[in-house]
């Protein structure tokens, strides 16, 4: 079947209100095309990768929400890179807004859409937000999803950043393979939380001594981490000593690091493969020329 596409021009000199304007022939090809198959190509990843070039995540965010443009944003994808592209510019309730849309037109989540979830979650730090991921969570439970060891810190960290020590001990549990140094850290935190201070120190004194797992390439703790450690075994004289004594020998050894909780859970690993790694092909926004900051997905 014949059809006719709406032609369309994006340059740098375009201003935004033509860009929109082309938008609405998107639009309007679209309702006009939906008897139109294409086979399993999906235009939305393409469109929210043009998104992202131009800095135009908020005028992504309306147009995902429209209705007659249901089916032409359908996969997760599209809602990963709209998240993603406002999680990087620090817009966390407007990729709240992104992941409920996703939710309410019942687009599958993906691994990665976990990751988001959580991470924004994690970012607004709120009742409201910690129901959130605690809901998606256990409805990931519910289906059979498999939630990343990434996802998992996230929901870890939040729930103790909202003093839910018991749900932050819970999601801690699920996690298949819990040696990373995030979660090692992480696991510190619920310690302290938790009053587990004897288990605290000794798991300090196997770091220090080199007996933790095998599979954790380095040992290392944040400075952040052991402050806290410190501020909590300050008024217990034996356990204040022994911890001085233990942070002495990690320090030595090289396993204090400065990287805080945060910069751990939102460092992204350079061997993460993505469908979104395009994302990263640059570090400054092509319109205004301002550094952008890391993708949380990109490779």
């Amino acid at each position: 079947m014949m059809c006719s596409w709406p032609k369309m021009s994006f340059t740098g000199e375009e201003t935004e209100t033509q860009w929109l304007i082309n938008l609405l022939k998107v639009t309007q090809y679209h309702a006009e095309n939906r008897n139109v198959s294409f086979g399993k190509y999906k235009f939305g990843p393409l469109f929210m990768r043009l998104c992202y070039e131009l800095d135009l995540e908020e005028s992504a965010l309306e147009l995902i929400k429209e209705q007659h443009l249901r089916g032409f944003f359908s996969d997760s994808t599209s809602f990963n890179i709209l998240m993603d592209m406002l999680f990087i510019k620090g817009k966390y309730k407007s990729a709240l807004e992104a992941l409920i849309e996703m939710k309410n037109q019942d687009v599958t989540f993906s691994k990665d859409t976990y990751v988001l979830a959580f991470a924004i979650c994690y970012k607004l730090n709120s009742p409201e937000s910690f129901k959130i991921c605690t809901t998606l969570g256990e409805e990931a439970l519910i289906k059979g999803d498999v939630l990343s060891r990434r996802a998992s810190c996230f929901a870890v960290a939040l729930a103790l950043k909202q003093n839910q020590v018991a749900k932050a001990m819970s999601f801690f549990s699920q996690i298949m393979k819990p040696e990373s140094i995030t979660c090692m850290n992480l696991n510190i935190i619920i310690h302290i939380h938790s009053n587990m201070l004897e288990t605290l120190i000794e798991i300090l004194k196997d770091a220090a001594e080199g007996n933790l797992s095998n599979f954790v390439k380095k040992q290392e703790f944040s400075e952040e981490v052991l402050a806290a450690v410190r501020e909590k075994v300050k008024d217990i004289p034996n356990l204040r000593a022994r911890f001085e004594e233990i942070y002495e020998k990690l320090h030595v050894s090289g396993r204090v690091t400065t990287l805080t909780l945060d910069a751990m859970l939102c460092h992204t690993p350079r061997d993460r493969t993505s469908h979104l790694v395009l994302l990263n092909k640059r570090t400054a926004s092509r319109r205004t020329s301002q550094p952008l900051s890391q993708s949380l997905l990109a490779e």
